[in-house]
């Protein structure tokens, strides 16, 4: 469990980042593609999509971005750019990255006592954190090869999941407030203010100290990524909202709610359906063209069969599909 601690100067500072960062997208799909290390939860249907897509061989040619990425589902935080302008921008930045700075993400200075690094530094990643031209030209190089082969062709498709995503957020914080936005971030995630709960197979209790939390969109991650930044907002790395349908799927999830009628009654599916981004009860009331009476008692069943959680945030309360919901609406 990993466990960020907020203070009232933190939860002032929350902030949305515009959009995917492209070096650890990138980082994250390979890690998907050669499917090691342990994952909180399943990808997204289009990326298990676009995983069976993969021309072959493509992980192969990752080259040295292999080693960073195969080890215990590890990340180092370096690949991790959320201010980068785009790729480009991102890459020189990694590359640019201080040589102590190098060598703490990849656990060199003692690699048995921090859990979160490499488990054991090859040669190539001693002569990275050590600065030797090689080394930096070799990971520039392997991953941009990487990159354009098998993340740039989706990147519209990325850009664009994040933007939608993105105003799924703003939708929360505008009708919810802070507690909203933590609250529906992830549906195994738990907010109990002023401590947010993830899932995670090590146990973090992380402090904000103040500098806030920069909530970065993920279409590859499956589950929380955190970046310690010195002096700077700790990045949170989250999977984007997943509506269950897959690019160029037919059919998909939107004929569950059909599927479902027969059991929870066409309306009562709908709404389910519809809770795949969360709502108050005045939104949902909105979407589902039915009175505020209707819509909260369509809520409550769906409460009682444990396919949604409700949450009060301010005045209002905030309705999620729960996983149980979600399987069931997929068709798990």
């Amino acid at each position: 469990m990993i466990r960020l601690h907020f203070t009232a100067a933190d939860l002032r500072r929350v902030t949305l980042a515009p959009t995917a960062d492209a070096l650890s997208e990138t980082a994250l799909s390979l890690r998907l593609g050669l499917r090691t290390g342990p994952r909180a939860g399943r990808p997204r249907t289009a990326a298990r999509q676009w995983h069976r897509s993969l021309p072959g061989g493509a992980s192969a040619r990752a080259g040295v971005l292999a080693e960073l990425v195969t080890q215990d589902g590890f990340v180092p935080d370096f690949l991790t750019q959320p201010s980068a302008r785009d790729f480009g921008d991102a890459l020189e930045s990694a590359a640019s990255t201080p040589t102590e700075r190098l060598a703490l993400d990849l656990g060199i200075p003692d690699a048995s006592g921090w859990n979160g690094a490499l488990a054991k530094p090859g040669r190539w990643a001693h002569e990275l954190a050590q600065g030797v031209p090689a080394a930096s030209t070799a990971l520039v190089d392997d991953t941009r090869r990487y990159f354009r082969l098998a993340v740039e062709p989706l990147w519209p498709r990325i850009r664009s999941d994040a933007l939608t995503d993105r105003a799924l957020r703003a939708e929360m914080l505008l009708r919810g407030g802070v507690d909203a936005l933590l609250t529906t971030l992830g549906t195994t995630w738990c907010w109990q203010a002023p401590t947010l709960h993830l899932p995670s197979a090590s146990t973090y209790d992380i402090p904000l100290c103040g500098r806030g939390l920069h909530l970065v969109p993920s279409w590859f991650a499956t589950g929380p990524m955190v970046m310690y930044r010195p002096g700077e907002a700790t990045v949170l790395v989250y999977p984007m909202y997943d509506d269950g349908a897959g690019a160029g799927s037919a059919g998909g999830s939107d004929d569950r709610p059909e599927a479902l009628a027969a059991l929870l009654g066409r309306t009562r599916a709908q709404v389910l359906a519809l809770l795949r981004a969360p709502a108050t009860t005045t939104a949902l009331a909105e979407r589902a063209g039915v009175s505020l009476a209707a819509a909260s008692q369509h809520a409550g069943v769906l409460r009682g069969a444990g396919l949604i959680t409700t949450v009060r945030t301010g005045t209002s309360v905030l309705h999620s599909v729960t996983p149980l919901g979600a399987s069931l609406l997929a068709g798990v």
